[in-house]
């Protein structure tokens, strides 16, 4: 029999490398279409030593034919005819500029403006950054900088948001036990400098976050990439990104001459977290030409009420950190949990790690020690064009009888990756509240052989469950 093993690789690079210029928070992380990997092929890191361990044995079985696909929740499945210009202010999506101060949030910043511009011009509601920034689960104050992936954490586990006025910025204080006024289900990952993706995302869902590096350190309104008469920024030197920022529209004949170093006309019109005295009432003009803009891009995409589920079934409370896989593209997982009442499953919850993800989902709706694919129904399929964090709405609900085991069961098929399954665990003292004790998850290579990954790995499993109360 061929050996089969799994490896876990770290895709979010320790969240230690923050710069120590505070002003911005520094993000890092998961760069959509092209995952950072710190092994090579070959390499078998186990969790906590980074040494391997072999989990299985058995032959792979992987289908030469698949089931064709239906298409669900693709972000840009809706037909949009782009303007050659766009102001998300001028079609009632603005949202309110605000201020970090000296503190490294603009991350939290930039999410809390995202999420208004998402419910504009509709729902007119002012979220705080504070509690994005000090109550998403990671042992960091708001010193130290932030990644967009904790705020992907904070807003799917339902620890916001919360507004403004629950818990005021600046007094370096955030109360325990606010409740979360929206449910986010649903955030897209753009891959890296792909203009069009981000102008549709702006377009659909008002706002797209995005890193870039600002060279203003010690001086806002200086340096010799910005043009602060034209409120323009062009960044063309070798730095990283320090700093997260909204697009909220674009100008694709805004002129080159407007900037120092662009090499091309067009621009993104951004907003920033500097207060309304920076540039135009803190919005400015980054160019097409700019290094990083359009790097490290998330879009909220799916905001519904807080009523919409009765209960949330989940392990991962600090997201996706790292990922798991065989060694090839496809990969079984799956999640057990108990009911807390008679309920009807509602819908499944996930990460794509990778663009152009399959998959396919199943219940067992009785656990009984154990997974077996033998006589469980498929209750949905689909395929998924980009990274994110994805809630599958289920055609049908799935009625559990109350205090019983259940188990979850994805079959994912990531092209091109060797680990596409997203899991959480500590790797690193910033992740010191995750907790492997609350979670029975497993993975498996074919369905058939399973193993469970807080014993074998000290891991969650990223896969929620949604349900309502009969």
């Amino acid at each position: 029999m061929k050996k089969i093993e799994a490896f876990l690789i770290v895709i979010i690079v320790g969240l230690i490398g923050y710069l120590s210029y505070d002003l911005y928070g520094m993000p890092i992380g998961f760069s959509s279409g092209n995952t950072t990997e710190l092994i090579q092929s070959g390499e078998e890191p186990k969790i906590e030593s980074k040494q391997t361990e072999e989990i299985l044995t058995e032959e792979a079985r992987v289908e030469e034919t698949r089931e064709e696909q239906e298409k669900e929740s693709d972000l840009y499945e809706e037909t949009v005819t782009l303007p050659s210009a766009y102001d998300a202010r001028q079609n009632g999506r603005g949202a309110t500029i605000k201020n970090q101060g000296e503190l490294g949030t603009c991350w939290a910043f930039a999410a809390s403006s995202a999420l208004e511009a998402a419910l504009l011009p509709d729902e007119q509601l002012i979220f705080s950054p504070d509690h994005i920034s000090l109550q998403n689960g990671y042992d960091k104050n708001q010193d130290e900088g932030g990644a967009y992936n904790m705020t992907m954490a904070y807003l799917t586990s339902w620890k916001g948001p919360v507004l403004e006025e629950e818990d005021p910025y600046g007094d370096g204080y955030s109360p325990d036990g606010l409740q979360p006024v929206k449910h986010v289900q649903e955030i897209q990952m753009i891959k890296d400098k792909d203009y069009e993706e981000i102008k549709r995302a702006v377009y659909l869902y008002g706002a797209v976050q995005s890193s870039l590096h600002m060279d203003m350190q010690g001086n806002r309104f200086s340096s010799i990439y910005y043009n602060e008469f034209q409120y323009a920024y062009c960044y063309t030197g070798e730095e990283n990104a320090n700093h997260d920022i909204l697009i909220i529209g674009w100008d694709d004949d805004y002129p080159a001459e407007n900037f120092t170093y662009a090499t091309q006309k067009g621009a993104f019109i951004c907003q920033n977290s500097w207060g309304d005295e920076f540039a135009e009432q803190g919005i400015f003009y980054v160019s097409y030409s700019d290094k990083l803009i359009g790097n490290n891009c998330t879009a909220i995409t799916k905001i519904e009420s807080a009523s919409n589920y009765d209960y949330i079934y989940q392990s991962d409370l600090c997201g996706w950190i790292g990922q798991l896989g065989y060694d090839m593209d496809i990969c079984y997982f799956a999640n057990v949990y108990e009911s807390e009442a008679d309920e009807t499953v509602e819908a499944v919850g996930f990460y794509a790690t990778d663009v152009n993800t399959s998959y396919e989902i199943y219940l067992m709706e009785a656990y009984e020690g154990s997974i077996s694919m033998e006589g469980i129904r498929k209750v949905q399929s689909g395929k998924l064009k980009n990274a994110g964090f994805y809630t599958i709405d289920l055609k049908e609900s799935i009625p559990i009888k109350g205090h019983q085991k259940f188990a979850v069961i994805v079959k994912i098929t990531t092209p091109g990756s060797v680990c596409p399954v997203a899991a959480e665990y500590k790797a690193d003292e910033t992740m010191a509240s995750v907790d492997v004790s609350d979670g029975e998850g497993y993975i498996s290579p074919n369905g058939n052989n399973w193993v469970q990954t807080e014993e074998e790995y000290g891991c969650n499993i990223c896969l929620k469950v949604y349900s309502k109360a009969v």
